[in-house]
Formats: C-alpha cells, sequence, structure tokens
C-alpha cells in the first residue's frame, strides 16, 4: 500500500510507527516483533500495538494472517478488507503474496447464501512453497 494513503487518513503517532515496520517488513511480523523493533518509539506495552493493529485492520490497511497470528501490510492496492482475500504463504521463506479473484468471491457468496449464510468477509490462507525456493 502506498505510504501516501495511511498518512492522509489521519493515523494516529502509533499506528503510523506500526504500520511503518509492516510497511518495511519482507514477511510477516507478530504485535511483540513489533513492540520489539517499536521500543526506542515510546512503545512499552503489547497493548498499545494491538490497539493500533486493530484500527490498522479496521481500516484495511493490514491484514491478520490467523494462522501465523501475525500481520502484514495490505500489499493489493484498492483492496477495501471486506472482499475475498487470498494469502500465499511460503512454508520455507515466509514470503506472503497477497491476492483477490473475482470469480473465487462470487463462487463463495454464491455458496453461502446457498447455504442461507450471511458471508461478511473471506480470508484464504494457501500454505506452500514459493517459485523462488522451489527453484533454489
Amino acid at each position: 500500500m502506498n505510504e501516501h494513503v495511511h498518512e492522509a487518513m489521519d493515523l494516529t503517532k502509533n499506528q503510523s510507527l506500526v504500520m511503518g515496520a509492516l510497511t518495511r517488513s519482507k514477511g510477516p511480523l507478530s504485535a511483540y516483533t513489533i513492540l520489539d523493533q517499536l521500543r526506542d518509539n515510546g512503545f512499552r506495552a503489547p497493548l498499545q500495538v494491538y490497539r493500533a493493529l486493530d484500527k490498522l485492520v479496521e481500516f484495511g490497511l493490514v491484514h491478520r494472517l490467523e494462522s501465523l497470528n501475525a500481520f502484514v501490510a495490505c500489499r493489493h492496492p484498492g483492496c477495501d478488507g471486506d472482499n475475498t482475500i487470498a494469502f500465499m504463504i511460503c512454508e520455507k521463506c515466509g514470503q506472503v503474496n497477497e491476492i483477490t479473484d473475482n470469480a473465487l468471491a462470487k463462487r463463495l457468496k454464491q455458496l453461502a447464501g446457498d447455504a442461507s449464510f450471511a458471508l461478511k468477509k473471506t480470508t484464504i490462507e494457501l500454505r506452500g512453497i514459493c517459485r523462488t525456493c522451489q527453484v533454489a
């Protein structure tokens, strides 16, 4: 996500610092890793990080990877957090790629509707080995 987008959202200092840590990271970060990275910026308690993360997730700037209990900055411009989002997670190097697929989203919504289920959000995590690690 473009840094200018989150600056324009009027983020708090803590939210901006957490967003910066995630944006600079090459992979997902746990809340405790973020806390360790930001101790010199005045972060002392996990609750400070979790509050910032909760808001950033709410704003659609950050996604939570449930299977890793970690967070990544949104890398898909225009992602609004309400669509179907899929993450390809490399089990070797930890790289995470965010993808969206309208056909998949439509099919999942249809399946939910057929089951009289009011679908709110869908997050799919695909685990495997990325192309770079396959070649290595």
